[in-house]
């Protein structure tokens, strides 16, 4: 992660640096928290705001963003946000922020 911060409403939350050019996969490892409850992923759905999502995958604890673009001149702030349903009807998200950024 970037020493930079992205902010939201007032607060501040650890950020990755992207390039617009780039076009990177993250992952979200649901691994740890699905094993404290004693569950599994039911479905999921990527959300992306500022960037582009490309396309998604999931292996079992584990789905993957491809997101490509932003632009920091529109919009330097970006955030792909993962929300699970579990097989025992829970609903989490966790959020990734990004700072767009030429490199």
């Amino acid at each position: 992660m970037t020493t930079d911060t992205y902010s939201e409403i007032g607060r501040y939350r650890p950020s990755i640096s992207k390039d617009p050019n780039g076009i990177l996969d993250y992952t979200f490892n649901w691994t740890d928290w699905l094993a404290t409850n004693s569950d599994s992923i039911s479905s999921y759905t990527v959300t992306v705001d500022g960037v582009t999502l490309v396309t998604d995958s999931r292996i079992g604890a584990y789905v993957t963003a491809w997101v490509s673009g932003g632009d920091p001149a529109v919009q330097r702030r970006a955030s792909i946000t993962c929300r699970i349903v579990t097989a025992a009807g829970r609903t989490e998200d966790r959020t990734i922020y990004l700072i767009v950024e030429s490199r």
